[in-house]
């Protein structure tokens, strides 16, 4: 039996894209595959007042479970409620590879969707992700869809491609319209996992392609635009994993002065999960060579957890710019309910 996000007590996103283009900001899209890493972004989201995007990939759902994920987000409400908050949240699956996969998932609650076809041609991408828009669209409550036009490179999770090909400025239009898609992931050099760029110790990392990203923006006014692979990948906690026996060297990702720039823009969702992953390993690194007798999870995932709401925050603040939105969107999407 199908079940309506909004049972769950989830929104869908184009409120929250609406605001973060008005005020500059971006909305953080936080992947998820456990209890602790869900209640590290529900922590942070609610103690800075931003709105929050849970991300959960194919592989992520399979490893939760979809019966158990519909009931942790509902609990993720439900935790954001008791702690005091009124903050919008988003639940969306990342990277989904076929029309069935989205449909399934809409059907066990999730308010958002991402298809992704673009390692299919050109045609093949709008037909994939015109179908999915239109059973999502056609629900009596809308769902979100994103698309991607362009590829990222990296390997993360279920997504690998061995190069980035950019976004093509002059098919968005196009794209968009055929689509009626309701946001755009594009590729401006950002890529998945913790090796986004190949450099040399104490190279600095090339700058995205803003100018691909001004086009688009010309081309598409007020689109909301979606940018993958942007984690940071903090290189304090690329220390502390090689620090206490992990092999991370080279590890690097996209600035955040880069990242508060998009976030400036026609960007208005920022994916973000190597860091949470990065984070988490390198505190349990710590704990397990400095106390190799511990083996209460409580004790190692729990500080895991704490750093990693604390990395969220400062994430929120300083480089997304969506801290203190939270309350204002949510208010925003009851007064268009009522």
């Amino acid at each position: 039996m199908a079940i309506s996000y909004k049972e769950l007590g989830l929104v869908n996103t184009k409120m929250m894209f609406k605001k973060a283009m008005e005020g500059g900001f971006a909305i953080p899209a936080y992947n998820f595959n456990n209890m602790e890493q869900l209640q590290a972004i529900i922590q942070a989201c609610v103690e800075s007042d931003s709105p929050v995007i849970l991300q959960v990939s194919k592989g992520a759902r399979q490893y939760a479970n979809q019966t158990l994920l519909r009931y942790m987000a509902m609990g993720a409400v439900e935790m954001m409620r008791e702690m005091g908050g009124n903050i919008p949240i988003a639940l969306h699956l990342d990277h989904g590879d076929s029309f069935e996969l989205a449909k399934d998932c809409i059907e066990s609650g999730f308010s958002s969707v991402m298809i992704d076809a673009s390692h299919h041609p050109y045609d093949e991408n709008i037909r994939v992700s015109k179908q999915v828009a239109d059973y999502a669209h056609n629900l009596p409550d809308y769902v979100s869809v994103e698309a991607e036009l362009g590829v990222l490179a990296g390997i993360e999770d279920d997504v690998e491609a061995a190069k980035s090909i950019y976004t093509q400025p002059e098919q968005v239009e196009d794209f968009t319209k055929r689509t009626n898609v309701d946001s755009l992931a594009i590729s401006i050099g950002t890529s998945h996992g913790a090796y986004k760029f190949k450099v040399k110790p104490g190279e600095a990392p090339p700058p995205l392609r803003f100018d691909i990203l001004e086009e688009i923006q010309k081309r598409l006014p007020g689109f909301p635009i979606v940018l993958h692979g942007a984690s940071s990948i903090p290189q304090e906690y690329v220390d502390l994993v090689n620090r206490y026996g992990g092999d991370m060297e080279n590890a690097v990702g996209v600035s955040a002065a880069q990242l508060r720039r998009a976030a400036a823009s026609a960007v208005c969702k920022i994916n973000i999960d190597s860091d949470g992953r990065l984070v988490v390993t390198g505190v349990i690194r710590k704990i397990f060579a400095e106390k190799p007798g511990e083996f209460d999870p409580r004790k190692y995932l729990g500080p895991a957890r704490d750093a990693l709401r604390d990395l969220l925050i400062q994430k929120n603040k300083n480089v997304l710019g969506s801290a203190g939105h939270g309350a204002e969107i949510m208010d925003a999407i009851k007064a268009e309910e009522a």
